[in-house]
């Protein structure tokens, strides 16, 4: 019989963060990104250790990746939309 070999944490912490920077805007760049270092920590562990995880570190991954390209799509828009607000003459506009 095979034994079941325990999901290593920092693999599961790296999936939540990956998760939790798609949903919470702005602050998801930051959670991307401590979401990656988990990975990556954790890939390393799992190599050493031969604990499981190896999934839940590629969908961290993903999940993290995706989440800091669509905050920065996010940020770069609300610049756009901001910048065009505030540098827009209301006077233009009146009759």
């Amino acid at each position: 019989m095979s034994e079941i070999k325990p999901s290593n944490s920092k693999a599961i912490v790296s999936l939540i963060l990956g998760v939790l920077s798609l949903l919470i805007p702005f602050i998801g760049i930051i959670l991307g990104i401590l979401g990656l270092i988990f990975a990556s920590k954790s890939k390393k562990e799992i190599n050493l250790t031969g604990e499981s995880g190896k999934g839940l570190v590629t969908a961290g991954k993903v999940c993290s990746i995706i989440g800091i390209i669509l905050n920065v799509i996010v940020i770069l828009i609300f610049v756009v939309f901001f910048g065009f607000v505030v540098t827009t003459d209301i006077t233009t506009y009146s009759m």
